[in-house]
């Protein structure tokens, strides 16, 4: 029988302080994945080599992360939903800027292996922040999994396990997608842009400004820009706008009108439009209950 994956699997980060379990797999018996939610304080450390890939869905957020050290580190604001992506058989430095709840899933490569099927070893790719609807929702699926465990969702569990396996194979890592098939943002394409968007959250944002950042054409930045993140390049960057000025309003007291503009909204009456058409709620509202 093959033993269970376990803490032992791991790269540490489940074993500190900062980290507060909430469940885990422990116990369950599965083999090659390892499943755990927890909340975690700010730190910052490095961690040795795991033998399993590495992949945490942040639950809440934004919360900034840098990951790497010195000239080569990488920071980003990664929002609920947010993907980190971490390969087997590679150190992690890694920096957590403010308290965030996360499921870890730690993946056996063997099971990576087999769902590739390529007959070549891949490689998984470093991923910082990227969004991918269909991981969020496997992910989920195996924290749901995990919280009503019984002996017979083996087969459910398996399932999952191997979709999450082909999809990581086919979608994030050194596999080489059929030419015909409309391929997704590269990590650090989708870094450049979401920087640009950071960025230029106060200012207009043509199509071809984010799409001149990764040497593309709008149709071609347009397709893989939704591939990767399952949204529209502009739902995108409304969502930033708008994360960014409710966190403005539950922080400061700088007046709705003038948190519109700085959010890139051209009135307060357009900033109450979209906050009532996308979270049902009114910058007055976010305001009181700040």
């Amino acid at each position: 029988m093959v033993a269970e994956l376990g803490l032992r699997d791991t790269n540490g980060i489940l074993r500190q302080p900062w980290v507060r379990s909430t469940r885990s797999s422990t116990g369950l018996g599965w083999e090659r994945l390892y499943v755990s939610a927890q909340s975690e304080r700010p730190y910052g450390a490095t961690f040795d080599a795991a033998n399993t890939h590495l992949l945490i869905l942040h639950l809440n957020g934004p919360v900034r992360v840098v990951r790497g050290e010195g000239r080569l580190a990488r920071s980003r604001r990664i929002p609920a939903g947010g993907l980190f992506l971490h390969p087997a058989g590679h150190d992690l430095t890694v920096e957590l800027g403010g308290p965030l709840d996360t499921i870890h899933t730690y993946v056996a490569d063997s099971l990576l292996q087999e769902a590739a099927g390529e007959g070549r070893a891949i490689e998984l790719l470093e991923e910082l922040g990227g969004a991918d609807p269909l991981i969020e929702q496997l992910v989920l699926g195996l924290d749901g999994t995990m919280r009503q465990w019984e002996p017979s969702a083996r087969t459910y569990l398996d399932h999952l396990g191997t979709l999450l396996a082909a999809h990581l194979a086919r979608r994030h890592s050194t596999f080489a997608m059929p030419r015909q098939e409309v391929p997704g943002l590269s990590a650090r394409q989708l870094d450049a842009v979401r920087d640009l968007m950071d960025a230029c959250l106060a200012e207009p944002l043509p199509l071809a400004d984010l799409a001149g950042v990764v040497g593309l054409s709008v149709s071609q930045f347009t397709r893989q820009f939704k591939v990767s993140t399952g949204e529209s390049p502009h739902r995108f960057l409304m969502k930033l706008r708008l994360d960014q000025a409710s966190r403005l309003l539950r922080t400061g007291t700088l007046p709705i009108a003038e948190i519109a503009v700085r959010c890139g909204f051209s009135h307060q009456e357009h900033l109450t439009r979209a906050m009532r058409t996308r979270l049902d709620t009114t910058p007055g509202a976010v305001r009181r209950a700040g």
